[in-house]
């Protein structure tokens, strides 16, 4: 399939085949914008008709070029945001068979069961158990149901108990009270619970962050639905999300003993395994999701040709070394994505510099970069006190310490103490230091205790990056024995 030809090929007579195709497309009111982005069609594997004899090679940059570039813009900015469509890790995979099995169980021979999956955030356990339940609901169709809860969301059991008739009511269209009680609500639970198992059909309960619904008092919740499962007038299975290891040892003790203590672990992956799943966020695929073939093949060649180079394994190495989530690497992706030339069609090394860029970005460091340099010469003095030992300072202290820099190497940057106090009040409103205390009443501020809400690195960094930052500012801050 040849992606376009030359620019003769696309402007040949007007009237011809490949012209009408291309002007079909512009006048359905923009290609990409209908059949990659609507609401309709955000599921990574959507499949975009186009008429696959369409000339659009890379090379040219035609209209059609740009409509492929486009697709495959979109395609990995979605793939990145729902990584539905990507392979798992091997033990995230290894975790997604063992709970298949265990909530096949369920909806098969009507065992109840109980499991957490525990692992950092961004490890993957939401997607491994919306792939569960999607490959259930397809396998054994309208006999699964699964009800959310969140612990963020639902704050006590109340709030909670309610959202959960809430969704069954929807799943089939009855009427949802308001004003329901907890009994009644309760006494609901447990009357759908006994009809699903009389026609045979199953509840997942999935409770996302499942140590705060452990910290509610009494744990009613947990009770109720762990004690559920313990009768045998129900069909369902209790999946608790958390990121916390110790998250089963915050159940009370009635509670802990209605758990089955089923434990799904999910461990940082290995280097290699992410690496391959970095490239393989950032190529498109060569079936009939996407319909440029051939600019799919180059492009998923260039991107490995590019994750060869030193430079790109240099970038590599420093994010993972920040975290190893999968979900920070699909950051990243994405980032690398946003920041393709659309007019060459292919990712450059510029591109990993710019995304690494934007995942570095830290707003304390944009504000340092834009202070007055009295502003810093007050930072790099709290920060010397804080290289001395001193667990408490004020503007009084902070204002000494200056004036003896100053002193010393008598330089130009000289203010009185007025100034310096409205410098003080700058930095206070930037919130780069804060009072110990907390209050924000400004009564008799300098003699007030104050702590530094910015590390020594990040006043560092401010340092090289600001344009009003002397020279002799640097040494007094990289050296605290300088005098």
């Amino acid at each position: 399939m040849a992606l376009l030809g030359s620019d003769s090929a696309v402007c040949a007579v007007d009237g011809s085949p490949k012209r009408q195709r291309v002007d079909d497309f512009q006048n359905e009111g923009s290609l990409i914008g209908i059949s990659l982005d609507s609401p309709n069609c955000r599921q990574s594997n959507v499949q975009v008709e186009l008429d696959p004899k369409l000339d659009a090679t890379p090379d040219a940059f035609g209209k059609v070029s740009r409509i492929a570039v486009d697709a495959a813009v979109a395609f990995l900015r979605r793939q990145s945001c729902d990584a539905s469509s990507l392979d798992l890790l091997p033990d995230a995979e290894q975790n997604r068979r063992k709970l298949y099995d265990l909530l096949s169980e369920t909806a098969c021979n009507a065992c109840n069961n109980s499991a957490l999956l525990l692992g950092p955030r961004g490890c993957g356990k939401t997607v491994v158990l919306n792939r569960v339940v999607d490959e259930l609901q397809e396998q054994y169709p309208g006999r699964i149901c699964a009800v959310w809860l969140s612990g963020l969301l639902h704050t006590d059991d109340h709030c909670a108990l309610k959202a959960i008739a809430k969704q069954l009511c929807a799943e089939h269209d009855l009427m949802f009270s308001k004003s329901a009680s907890f009994e009644e609500n309760s006494q609901f639970l447990t009357s759908m619970l006994r009809e699903y198992s009389l026609s045979h059909k199953s509840v997942i309960f999935v409770l996302d962050d499942f140590d705060l619904f452990a910290q509610i008092p009494k744990q009613k919740l947990l009770y109720n639905l762990l004690n559920i499962l313990q009768s045998t007038d129900s069909q369902a299975a209790v999946v608790g999300i958390s990121c916390r290891l110790d998250a089963d040892q915050l159940l009370e003790k009635r509670v802990r003993s209605r758990f089955s203590h089923r434990k799904f672990l999910f461990l940082p992956p290995v280097a290699p395994d992410l690496k391959r799943f970095f490239r393989s966020a950032l190529s498109l695929p060569t079936d009939s999701r996407f319909p440029f073939i051939e600019y799919a093949e180059k492009f998923n060649a260039e991107v490995i040709a590019l994750l060869e180079l030193k430079e790109i394994n240099d970038i590599f190495s420093e994010v993972t070394n920040v975290d190893l989530s999968p979900k920070h690497i699909l950051d990243l992706a994405f980032c690398i994505i946003c920041d393709l030339d659309r007019e060459k069609g292919f990712l450059s090394i510029s591109n990993f510099k710019a995304a690494i860029k934007n995942l570095r970005r830290q707003p304390k460091l944009d504000s340092l970069r834009d202070v007055a340099v009295l502003e810093l010469y007050l930072l790099v003095s709290m920060k010397r006190l804080e290289g001395k030992d001193r667990e408490t300072y004020n503007f009084t202290t902070i204002f000494k310490e200056y004036k003896c820099l100053h002193d010393t190497h008598n330089t130009c940057d000289l203010y009185s103490q007025d100034v310096c106090l409205r410098a003080f009040e700058n930095l206070l409103e930037r919130q780069l230091i804060a009072f110990v205390d907390g209050r924000n009443h400004r009564n008799g501020i300098e003699f007030r205790s104050v702590k530094l809400l910015v590390s020594s690195f990040e006043i560092e960094e401010g340092l090289k990056t600001s344009p009003v930052c002397p020279m002799v500012l640097h040494q007094w801050c990289a050296h605290e024995g300088f005098k």
